[in-house]
């Protein structure tokens, strides 16, 4: 436990921020299983909707560097291939 004030508040603070970027990496991770169950079910109108949701999603915690922007880039750039590929 710290005994300074100031570190014991920056204690509190990376908590809450590693639970709330651990909550936001599962919904990118669950977002992106769920594209690619639709491109191999080939549901053409399901995985637009769906990339576009993923692509939001990993783009936001690319700019908020909760992931590396580069990280970011070729997440999307992948999960783009992919359902050009599949649809």
């Amino acid at each position: 436990m710290a005994n300074i004030q100031s570190s014991a508040k920056k204690n509190r603070q990376r908590i809450k921020a590693e639970a709330r970027n651990a909550s936001q990496k599962s919904a990118m991770r669950t977002a992106v299983k769920k594209l690619r169950a639709a491109i191999a079910t080939k549901d053409e109108k399901r995985t637009v909707a769906l990339l576009k949701e993923a692509t939001k999603l990993v783009a936001r915690l690319g700019r908020r560097g909760i992931i590396k922007r580069r990280m970011a880039s070729r997440e999307i750039s992948r999960l783009t291939r992919a359902s050009n590929a599949g649809a």
